[in-house]
């Protein structure tokens, strides 16, 4: 499984905000970026809001030592 992120910097928004937030988890990293999105940029926590950010989730690309 790979381990995913969220990047505030990549959300349209009048605040300028630089935190990431990754997780292995998919449900612990929605929590965490519902946590975020509330606590920080005012946003009320609802069904469209948790949507809004799992379609923001990416998966981190591992790197290949040599």
């Amino acid at each position: 499984m790979a381990r995913k992120y969220i990047d505030c910097r990549e959300h349209p928004g009048t605040t300028q905000c630089t935190v990431s937030i990754a997780a292995d988890d998919d449900d612990e990293l929605l929590n965490a970026a519902v946590q975020h999105a509330v606590a920080m940029h005012g946003y009320q926590d609802s069904p469209q809001l948790r949507e809004q950010l799992r379609q923001m989730f990416k998966e981190e690309r591992s790197e290949v030592s040599h």
